[in-house]
């Protein structure tokens, strides 16, 4: 099994029902390490270097979150900020991303017909991550996929396991 750091971001987790049934099979299983960054650093005062130095030891990441205000919680925006070292992409620097495998998991209580052009947004998810999306492939990591859980705040117990089913089917591949 791969080696799998999943990077966290809920800033409202009581009241996310379905990030909370995610959260539970990363912790039940040995090869994923959980970092919950609104747990970690509710101060938002981020521990760079030893963040940087921790991303060296997984084979892969998982980026999960919701989308709050049509992008990312606000502490993750600045984990990236700060953790990401423009230096890495120095021939003589080590870059602990790249050919690392990548999926992102975004939760919304928005309808999938709200994230196109035509929708009510006129923003695909893919547009509203996009700062993500690029600082993954300006450091070469292998994005493998995106999943976005649509009305995750409305889904039925059944209708998260199913997303999380298919989920870990996707990381099992």
């Amino acid at each position: 099994m791969k080696k799998t750091l999943t990077v966290f971001a809920h800033p409202y987790l009581e009241h996310s029902n379905s990030n909370v049934e995610l959260i539970n099979f990363y912790v039940r299983h040995q090869h994923y390490t959980l970092r919950d960054l609104y747990e970690e650093y509710p101060d938002f005062h981020i521990a760079a270097f030893r963040e940087r130095k921790r991303l060296a030891n997984y084979d892969r990441f998982i980026f999960q979150f919701p989308l709050i205000w049509f992008g990312m919680p606000p502490l993750l925006r600045l984990w990236i900020d700060e953790v990401f070292d423009r230096d890495w992409l120095l021939p003589e620097k080590e870059n602990p991303l790249e050919g690392k495998e990548v999926y992102i998991l975004v939760t919304t209580g928005g309808k999938e017909r709200s994230f196109s052009k035509t929708g009510t947004y006129q923003y695909t998810i893919d547009e509203l991550i996009s700062g993500l999306i690029v600082s993954l492939k300006v450091f070469k990591a292998d994005i493998k996929h995106i999943k976005i859980v649509y009305e995750a705040n409305k889904l039925s117990k059944k209708e998260i396991i199913l997303h999380k089913k298919e989920f870990t089917e996707l990381l099992n591949q």
